[in-house]
């Protein structure tokens, strides 16, 4: 399938009535595994795990040029269309958002930090002029940290600021908006009125809402960011305190 094709399948997934559900992935070695279950459609990369699993703290401290290197070898490791968080843009929205379709991805997250709206509007269009640029049909999923910046302002006044930031983001042509941070199903209700049906992403809580129930409430996407390598680091964990304490290594699971 070309570049192109992957990108129209990529799309086709967000505007599809069913939930899209993605399962970040920070190497090769998670991206075939997730590649490999039943109901996978796209690979998902998180930028918090890839910079995680090269030694770099999150919050692009990662060099630009190791991350699209990992995206890249993760793209040449599946079949299936790949989405790359590349947190704020790395300082040149545009110029990161090319380089990440020359290396294959075919859509990307993209955080405002809550810089001015301007800004941030200005961020996803040069976003999407780049995929345009490149020929590439991109699928930004744009993100708001509304909620995760919030700190003590008025409920009410967060969420009106995300909804405007995300309906902007959309008008910019934003496949999605992505709001981490919200996990109750009142204000997931009160986004997806707002931005639209089919049109909020969010991220899965641990012992949170499930993909049936997000799906209800009329959510578009939902990735899992940095929990699934969290998972994957206690379940190392606990084995290696299992055999450190005198203990078997477990069964193979059936």
């Amino acid at each position: 399938m070309s570049q192109v094709d992957q990108a129209i399948q990529l799309k086709a997934l967000h505007d599809a009535t069913d939930l899209l559900v993605l399962v970040n992935v920070w190497d090769v070695a998670s991206a075939r595994t997730v590649a490999g279950l039943a109901g996978c459609r796209a690979i998902a990369t998180a930028s918090h795990s890839i910079a995680e699993a090269h030694g770099y703290e999150d919050g692009e401290n990662i060099p630009l040029d190791l991350m699209l290197a990992a995206v890249g070898r993760i793209v040449a490791a599946v079949d299936l269309p790949v989405t790359a968080d590349l947190e704020a843009g790395y300082g040149d929205v545009g110029t990161t958002i090319r380089r990440a379709i020359e290396v294959g991805a075919v859509g990307a997250n993209l955080e405002d930090e809550m810089r001015p709206l301007g800004d941030a509007v200005a961020a996803v269009r040069a976003a999407i002029g780049a995929g345009e640029a490149e020929g590439v049909p991109f699928v930004l999923n744009a993100r708001t940290d509304a909620y995760l910046m919030a700190g003590d302002r008025d409920a009410g006044e967060v969420l009106a600021d995300a909804i405007e930031r995300g309906q902007a983001f959309l008008d910019e042509g934003a496949a999605c908006v992505f709001v981490p941070g919200v996990g109750d199903p009142n204000t997931i209700a009160q986004l997806v009125d707002g931005i639209g049906v089919g049109k909020v992403s969010v991220i899965a809580r641990r012992g949170g809402l499930t993909m049936a129930e997000l799906a209800r409430l009329g959510v578009a996407r939902v990735s899992c960011g940095p929990w699934t390598q969290q998972l994957a680091m206690e379940a190392v964990a606990e084995v290696g305190a299992t055999l450190f304490a005198g203990g078997a290594f477990p069964a193979a699971r059936q």
